[in-house]
């Protein structure tokens, strides 16, 4: 690390302490050299290596920006998609690996979007899994009806089905 002020190439840890959340270290460190203390802040970096092979690093608002286009339209708020981000992100670090693949980052946005509006999940899962026909939204709304029970809207229980003697 360099030093700031002098740029000398080397310095020397005083004190290290981990962020409330755990997502990061901030050290404080001083030159050998000219003796001035300063502070850096040291994360761990998630890499999506995508379809082509290129890296970049794991972007929450990239997530947000792309569910909200499956999210046009409906009512989900700004608040609930900030959520979501954090949710997709918690769930990417936890999976302890440095590099994911856009297809693991997709699966972990599927999930906590269909608990937030079943339609933009349609939507977004129509494009991520590409979805090349009407058999293929049937299957996924068929895997969501066995998920969800249907309930009117006014809460009323349907009565269930009774074999016939």
């Amino acid at each position: 690390m360099h030093c700031p002020f002098c740029r000398h190439p080397d310095s020397r840890v005083v004190d290290s302490r981990a962020s409330d959340d755990g997502s990061s270290i901030r050290r404080r460190r001083q030159c050998p050299d000219c003796g001035r203390r300063f502070t850096t802040v040291e994360t761990a970096t998630l890499m999506v290596i995508k379809r082509s092979g290129v890296t970049e690093p794991f972007s929450r608002e990239k997530v947000i920006s792309g569910v909200r286009k499956a999210c046009q339209g409906r009512p989900v708020t700004e608040d609930a998609l900030a959520q979501l981000g954090q949710r997709v992100e918690e769930c990417v670090r936890a999976s302890g690996s440095a590099e994911l693949s856009t297809h693991d980052v997709g699966l972990a946005i599927l999930g906590p979007l269909k608990e937030l509006d079943v339609v933009a999940y349609l939507r977004f899962a129509s494009v991520y899994r590409a979805f090349d026909g009407l058999e293929d939204f049937e299957t996924a709304i068929a895997e969501l009806r066995a998920e969800r029970p249907f309930v009117p809207e006014d809460g009323a229980a349907l009565p269930s089905p009774v074999a016939a003697p």
